[in-house]
């Protein structure tokens, strides 16, 4: 029971935290609904490691540190809110002039960098003029749009490293919280922290991949996109202003 203590408060702060509407979550649950597994799979992995390294380096003190260079911060905050307003702007394109009238179902393995089904032998065109795959295996993907496994990882990479409050809220809330727990149960708390980062990344990338019969629709994805739009603009202002 004493062990079970602090893992269960580690991994209940660290759900309270991470689940929440952020870039990070709107673009994996994106991936989820319209990349590859593997796509999917790499992203739940560079979201969970990102945050496994940063809880760890709070623990470790790190967080102190960081506190002590607010202008490697600002560094921080200025690059992540570029980025997030030009995604934005892109979504938000993406909402109001859509690429293509109609659904892309391609085969998974484009989704990796490699040719797209429309290529592959046996692969053709329906009457609808959606790309089918002899294989059987289809994918939902936004129109005119594949998701590569480079792309997706580099932009996980930036929507979690480049933002300020990724810093603030696990190197240095979750490693005070840690190492207010005593020397003894300091890591096992922190397990319980990164286990919940492991569930919540989990969940999202690989549950979020049941959503996708919602998006066989154009217009479902233009709304999505304009969701995505509003919250990474609205990050990206906060970011801007420094709030």
């Amino acid at each position: 029971m004493t062990t079970l203590l602090p893992l269960l408060s580690g991994l209940g702060t660290g759900l309270a935290l991470i689940v929440a509407i952020g870039v990070q979550n709107t673009y994996l649950l994106r991936l989820a609904v319209s990349a590859g597994l593997r796509v999917v799979a790499a992203a739940v992995v560079v979201c969970a490691v990102s945050d496994a390294l940063l809880i760890v380096a709070g623990v470790l003190g790190v967080g102190a540190v960081v506190e002590r260079f607010p202008v490697a911060l600002l560094v921080v905050r200025f690059v992540g809110a570029a980025f997030l307003l030009t995604y934005g702007v892109l979504a938000a394109r993406r909402a109001l002039r859509p690429s293509g009238d109609a659904m892309r179902v391609a085969d998974e393995a484009a989704d990796d960098g490699v040719a797209g089904a429309s290529t592959d032998a046996g692969a053709g065109v329906d009457a609808t003029g959606r790309t089918t795959v002899a294989a059987g295996r289809t994918r939902t993907a936004p129109p005119g749009q594949v998701v590569t496994m480079r792309t997706a990882v580099l932009t996980m990479l930036v929507f979690t490293w480049a933002n300020p409050h990724v810093y603030l809220d696990t190197l240095v809330f979750l490693g005070s919280v840690a190492n207010q727990q005593g020397a003894d149960d300091r890591w096992l708390w922190t397990i319980g922290a990164v286990a919940a980062s492991c569930l919540w990344f989990g969940a999202l990338g690989f549950g979020g991949r049941l959503l996708r019969p919602l998006f066989e629709k154009p217009l479902t994805w233009r709304v999505f996109d304009g969701l995505v739009a509003v919250v990474m603009l609205a990050f990206g202002g906060l970011l801007l202003v420094g709030a």
